[in-house]
């Protein structure tokens, strides 16, 4: 899944009409279309051009999913993690 041009980072695409809301948008969709992912207590928002994704993963592996799909959008380095693990008990 590829979004965007390779050769821009976040920051330049920004001010050619690239908002917090569709990049908020555009990283649900991808969060939401991963079949494996249970993206449904991740909230994403905006602080400038990095992106922090907050709320609760229910599997480990949900969250490095979550991490690396934002990361596709906005860049590794625009990325923050601050999902809370909240795994069922046996």
């Amino acid at each position: 899944m590829k979004f965007g041009p390779e050769n821009h980072s976040h920051e330049e695409r920004c001010p050619q009409g690239h908002s917090s809301a569709s990049t908020i948008a555009t990283i649900e969709a991808a969060l939401s279309a991963d079949p494996d992912l249970d993206s449904s207590a991740i909230e994403i928002r905006m602080l400038g051009p990095v992106v922090l994704l907050e709320g609760y993963i229910t599997k480990p592996e949900a969250r490095e999913k979550a991490i690396s799909l934002a990361a596709m959008i906005v860049g590794p380095e625009n990325v923050q993690d601050r999902m809370l693990s909240r795994f069922p008990t046996q």
